[in-house]
């Protein structure tokens, strides 16, 4: 039987645990707000988003007790277990909305790219702090890391899922950052990068899809499409700017109500919480969201070991480029890549990869101070 040690709960970073909480809150009660509270086919979106909320809590326990080192030495067979559902995605994946994302597993549908973000940020943790030096490491020892980057990142994008195939990347980008790279490493690197660039631009471009394309094109001119493929974006700052200073109140937006704003409980959820609850409520939620951040980057810096500060920092850029971008799609500053608010947002896959790895980052705060009584 699953046991959580008493010291555990004795140094659990309880700041972190009421923000997440809070924002989980407020995620499924704005989902309850914008979609039917019944359904005669199915179960209500709502109540599916409460089981997984109680699933990514029980994850969260689970792995805030479990010692972020033992796992570490699993985060290889988590990687090719995690590569190997994407290449099932590849073949046998459930198409929904356009992309080629989702794979029954056991009668649950799984997003193996959620996954896949968590996954490539505990191999990383564990590659690195294996081979570091004081110079840094050089742009021929990237080779490995970087097939370990690339090889999720290739299958997600085919899927399309380009916000996680960034995000991937953007995990990988930090994590350099961390571990550090030698100086002549850093000019190669942007020689090679100036140089490939209208190369990967090409190879970028031709792998999107064509309403991938249109996205792109409509950040630069939102109103040259406002019916097509600038709907969602303009639709998204009419409910936002609707919101005003207090908002139209619970369940009372106009654009969110009547379905004028499409993907309210997911990509534009955003919206419909601005729209409802206006600038106060966005404040309160912004701030939620930069007090998790801050401490996120807090237990980073304070962690006891190099895995433990690339693990915690990894875990926090999971959650910062999500929210930065998802938050500049919904204001139109922003292409619109389909990444959905974390802990907000509908879907089972996301909610609980998202809970775990705050789980891991809640350990490896735990672990800090565990070592000084050892």
């Amino acid at each position: 039987m699953f046991t959580v040690d008493r010291r555990v709960l004795e140094h659990m970073d309880w700041r972190l645990v009421a923000l997440v909480l809070a924002i989980l809150a407020l995620g499924v009660t704005t989902i309850y707000s914008v979609t039917p509270q019944w359904s005669r086919g199915g179960t209500p979106l709502f109540l599916k988003q409460c089981s997984w909320a109680v699933v990514g809590v029980v994850a969260f326990v689970v792995f805030s007790a479990f010692d972020y080192q033992r796992l570490l030495g699993y985060a290889h067979y988590f990687y090719w277990a995690t590569l190997a559902l994407l290449v099932l995605v590849e073949s046998l994946g459930r198409v929904g909305m356009g992309a080629q994302r989702w794979v029954d597993v056991g009668g649950v549908s799984l997003q193996p790219s959620e996954l896949a973000k968590l996954s490539v940020t505990l191999m990383l943790a564990r590659y690195f702090p294996e081979r570091i030096t004081a110079a840094g490491f050089r742009f021929r020892d990237l080779l490995v890391p970087g097939i370990y980057v690339l090889l999720p990142f290739g299958l997600i994008l085919r899927q399309p899922d380009l916000g996680s195939a960034l995000l991937v990347v953007f995990v990988f980008g930090v994590i350099l950052l961390i571990v550090g790279l030698r100086r002549r490493s850093l000019v190669w690197a942007a020689l090679l990068t100036g140089m490939g660039l209208p190369f990967l631009w090409e190879f970028f471009w031709n792998s999107l899809r064509e309403y991938q394309r249109n996205r792109l094109l409509t950040f630069l001119n939102p109103g040259a499409d406002p019916l097509g493929s600038g709907y969602h974006v303009m639709q998204s700052k009419i409910a936002i700017g609707a919101g005003g200073l207090a908002g139209q109140g619970f369940q009372q937006g106009t654009q969110s109500q009547l379905k004028f704003l499409p993907e309210g409980h997911t990509d534009f959820i955003f919206s419909v919480f601005a729209e409802q609850w206006g600038f106060l409520g966005v404040t309160v939620l912004l701030l939620l969201f930069a007090g998790l951040i801050a401490c996120g980057m807090d237990i980073a810096m304070k962690a006891k070991d190099l895995p433990g500060m690339l693990v915690a920092a990894g875990v926090t850029c999971m959650l910062t480029f999500p929210i930065f971008i998802n938050l500049g799609m919904t204001l139109g500053v922003a292409p619109v890549v389909g990444v959905p608010l974390p802990l907000m947002s509908y879907g089972g896959t996301a909610l609980v990869t998202t809970m775990a790895a705050l789980g891991i980052l809640a350990n490896v705060h735990v672990q800090r101070h565990l070592s000084l009584y050892r």
